[in-house]
């Protein structure tokens, strides 16, 4: 068999690309102003809630609060035009035999407020002297509050907010150092930076986030530092983000709903 040079020097170079975002720690943002972020005017867009699942590959969707069987979730994860174009473009960048795992996007606010109560509630039994304000910031480093506002909706429900992580060439997502939405300070983006007791296996964690956190950085999102998996674009969390790193960005993405057969009736007629 011949060699082709034509192929291979993509995938050397995606390689090597990789290599180099491995090697550049994921930077320390402080957690999020909510009444500073929620404050930023939304312009508005019209973009439609395209569904994952017609992302050709290095792209794969597993919609994991419906197979959690969590109550109003849906079987698609969904995110605006603009998001879907972003995420091809991060996965056709990553490694040959890499893929991008797109686990959660637009979500309904029913699913909002049940994961809210949920950790609320589980962080109460956990510590039952807790105040009701300490219970909410420890509840909100991993969930934010259940909102339809115009103004001021949570990240998910606009479409702009989307969780991920990496698969090796099998389809299994690769070593993160905890799983995904697990509400420990270990699943802080740059919770193994700066550290010299790092295991073998955290070192591994370690760089498999910092090639996601570039890779996903170089198209233009912001990672929410509580969250390895969590990335936002056009959203009112993007644009306080962008504000962190000198960027004047404006959020375009208010709340969102899917485009059932009833609402395209109601317009139509």
């Amino acid at each position: 068999m011949t060699h082709d040079p034509h192929q291979a020097a993509p995938r050397d170079a995606a390689s090597s690309a990789a290599h180099t975002l491995r090697q550049r720690p994921i930077p320390v943002f402080p957690e999020p102003d909510w009444p500073a972020l929620t404050g930023r005017a939304i312009l508005g867009s019209t973009e439609p809630l395209v569904p994952m699942s017609l992302a050709p590959p290095p792209i794969r969707v597993f919609p994991a609060y419906a197979r959690m069987d969590i109550p109003g979730a849906v079987n698609e994860c969904y995110v605006r035009e603009g998001v879907y174009r972003r995420l091809l473009a991060v996965a056709r960048a990553l490694p040959h035999g890499m893929t991008l795992l797109v686990l959660d996007g637009w979500r309904p606010w029913r699913v909002q407020q049940y994961l809210f109560e949920t950790l609320m509630e589980a962080i109460r039994d956990a510590n039952p002297t807790i105040s009701e304000q300490d219970l909410t910031a420890r509840t909100r480093e991993f969930v934010s509050l259940p909102s339809r506002a115009p103004n001021a909706p949570s990240p998910h429900l606009t479409g702009g907010a989307v969780d991920v992580t990496l698969c090796d060439s099998d389809g299994l997502p690769l070593p993160m150092g905890t799983q995904f939405d697990e509400a420990v300070p270990d699943s802080h983006s740059a919770a193994y930076e700066g550290r010299n007791d790092l295991s073998g296996s955290q070192r591994d964690a370690r760089d498999n986030r910092r090639l996601l956190y570039h890779a996903m950085a170089d198209q233009g999102f912001t990672n929410l530092p509580s969250e390895w998996w969590h990335f936002d674009y056009g959203d009112q969390l993007w644009a306080h983000y962008q504000g962190q790193q000198g960027l004047n960005s404006a959020p375009v993405y208010g709340p969102a709903e899917l485009d059932t057969i009833e609402s395209r009736w109601r317009r139509q007629l």
